[in-house]
């Protein structure tokens, strides 16, 4: 029996939990950054939702979780047969630690295998492991330099390429990069900042009844942790449901010109870089809109989703001290203000 904590009996961190779902409903939104303090139950959230997920199917003994229906022909073992064998697979979440190798992150040249057989393999990384799921770096944002670079590269193409050691190598890598980090022990690289779809923060909390009912269910999992997932079993069923039924619904919900242009008057006026925020954002507010049931993205939806998918692309104003959650309220504000008058 799975012993994950459950999503739905997560206390608080609306946020995260609305960015996490959104994310699992629209993969091409982007991943998700958490920024907080420490102990907040970050990965927690992480590992929730990806064992609330239904599973998926792939190719018995794929080394690349291939689903049945992908018309790239894999290059393992596996996926050569004529009839191979088609199975169901939780949804993976692989962590990149701090410190991991690129050797360990793209994979290299299997040197056990050679000298047992003579032959010369290739030996998956982490990438392959986490295709189709979630790769999640804590402290993201003391990740090494040419690791950043890598994840830069495979998140643009969903491919990893390796070629070394006289092994030429490419595989599918599609996942939701989800980090989480502190930002006072130092800031993202710009590039990879950008490379996130959506952005949130999360706080210590501060309301009495809150703290009580987090640490009173995390003491009761802790006791007795699959009497504590069965008793959630119906909460996290109806949020499963919701999740499936927005990922068969969302390409129906429609976006009107007018939301599109409400979008852009908002980048417009928030000074974004580039037009990724007026993607992310329409994508986002799609997701969001499929969640709730809805047939098409109203205002509500860009007001829910605009502080995490704009927060990390405003440009800094040393005029303005106010933080970038607050401009963006601000901007939402002024925007929908004009459009009632």
């Amino acid at each position: 029996m799975n012993t994950t904590f459950p999503f739905s009996a997560i206390v608080g961190q609306e946020a995260v939990k609305h960015a996490l779902m959104i994310s699992a409903i629209d993969p091409g939104v982007g991943g998700v950054l958490v920024l907080g303090d420490r102990g907040t139950g970050k990965s927690t959230a992480i590992r929730a939702l990806a064992s609330l997920l239904p599973p998926m199917q792939t190719i018995k003994g794929c080394q690349y979780q291939r689903a049945p229906h992908d018309q790239h022909q894999c290059a393992c073992q596996a996926c050569r047969q004529d009839t191979p064998e088609i199975v169901e697979r939780a949804v993976p979440v692989v962590d990149l630690p701090l410190g991991v190798t690129e050797d360990r992150v793209v994979g290299a040249f299997d040197i056990e295998h050679a000298l047992n057989t003579g032959e010369k393999r290739f030996q998956p990384g982490l990438l392959a492991a986490a295709h189709r799921g979630f790769l999640y770096v804590d402290e993201v944002n003391l990740l090494e330099d040419h690791i950043v670079d890598v994840l830069l590269d495979v998140a643009a193409s969903g491919v990893n390429v390796v070629e070394r050691d006289g092994i030429s190598e490419r595989h599918p890598a599609k996942f939701v990069l989800i980090g989480s980090g502190n930002p006072e022990e130092g800031e993202l690289r710009p590039q990879l900042l950008d490379r996130f779809g959506l952005s949130v923060e999360v706080h210590t909390p501060d309301d009495l009844q809150e703290r009580i009912e987090v640490v009173s269910r995390r003491g009761e999992f802790d006791l007795d942790p699959e009497a504590f997932v069965l008793r959630w079993k119906k909460n996290e069923a109806k949020v499963r449901r919701r999740i499936v039924s927005a990922r068969s619904a969302i390409q129906q919900v429609v976006i009107s010109d007018a939301i599109r242009a409400t979008v852009s008057r908002l980048c417009i006026e928030l000074n974004t870089d580039g037009l990724r925020g007026d993607l992310t954002l329409l994508r986002a507010a799609r997701a969001s809109a499929a969640l709730q049931g809805s047939p098409q993205v109203e205002a509500s939806h860009i007001v829910q989703v605009a502080p995490m998918a704009l927060r990390h692309r405003l440009r800094r104003d040393p005029l303005d001290e106010v933080g970038s959650s607050v401009r963006i309220e601000r901007a939402l504000s002024t925007l929908f203000d004009a459009d009632a008058a």
